[in-house]
């Protein structure tokens, strides 16, 4: 079986996942590949849509087309669903296993799991547990491919927007404490957490230290 792994952001935070995802398929004897790039998917078995940035549009190059989304669709499509619900103030967060189609985030679910925190992780751990739980996802329909059967999505369908770097900004007007949740969200160096203060604009950087 012919699998390939699509990254299409060669910085993004998942390409180490991807890897050992890569790996563990070469090990067990499928035929993989990472790509890093729409145009280099060729015709193949199952193709592994992660974290993609581009909707890919050749569909019909491979039989399955996969997609891992952190939330339990229909509820929560869209962008950044772990980072939403870590500021709704959730610590256990679904994971999704479906079929890409021409919609966004509307195709057939194949697996769900659970990625569980404990309210403490800051975003490196918390993009280890997205990216552990994304290759067992994955892994788990492939060990079982062949008796799973996707099931249309139903129900009430709600959004999450991308975030942006104006997400980040703390109020200076509020406690550490309460937007502890805000702070355990922001990456340091592509959107950190700033603050306004006489007109002037603060960067904070967290990391934790034991």
């Amino acid at each position: 079986m012919k699998i390939q792994i699509l990254v299409d952001n060669p910085n993004s935070w998942i390409i180490p996942y991807a890897e050992r995802l890569l790996d563990t398929c070469k090990s067990n004897g499928f035929n993989a590949i990472l790509l890093f790039n729409h145009d280099e998917v060729e015709e193949g078995d199952i193709l592994c849509l992660l974290s993609c940035e581009k909707k890919f549009s050749k569909l019909n190059l491979n039989k399955h087309n996969l997609v891992v989304h952190e939330s339990y669709l229909p509820l929560g499509k869209g962008w950044s669903p772990v980072s939403w619900q870590i500021l709704e103030g959730k610590n256990e967060i679904p994971i999704t296993l479906f079929e890409a189609t021409d919609e966004i985030d509307t195709g057939d679910i194949y697996l769900q799991e659970t990625i569980k925190l404990e309210g403490h992780e800051l975003i490196d751990e918390i993009r280890q547990a997205q990216g552990e739980a994304t290759i067992s996802i994955i892994l788990n329909f492939l060990t079982d491919f062949g008796n799973i059967i996707g099931k249309v999505q139903t129900g009430e369908s709600t959004f999450y927007k991308r975030r942006k770097s104006k997400d980040s900004r703390l109020d200076i007007n509020e406690s550490i404490k309460s937007q502890f949740n805000l702070l355990r969200t922001v990456d340091n160096e592509r959107y950190p957490a700033f603050f306004e203060l006489n007109g002037h604009f603060y960067k904070i950087s967290i990391e934790k230290m034991m």
